[in-house]
């Protein structure tokens, strides 16, 4: 085989194997009343108190400020 016939092979081969991989790693979207059934418990962020506590804690020690973990407002949209 040739120089320019094996650069020709490679390329068909590189491309082959690209589009092969584009072809399936497709995407899937997922509708609003089918996330509750994809979320975890693990992908929380509140599923461990103490943690959440010692964040808190760590928080307010480096940055010398508290609060702001709750959401605020009274019903009128003007959080």
């Amino acid at each position: 085989m040739k120089k320019g016939q094996a650069a020709a092979v490679r390329m068909v081969v590189l491309v082959g194997v690209s589009l092969g991989a584009l072809l399936m790693s497709g995407c899937q979207s997922v509708e609003a009343w089918q996330k509750g059934n994809l979320a975890e418990y693990g992908m929380r962020s509140d599923r461990d108190e103490l943690e959440g506590v010692m964040t808190a804690h760590v928080t307010f020690s480096r940055e010398a400020s508290t609060g702001g973990e709750g959401v605020g407002g009274g019903g009128c949209g003007c959080n």
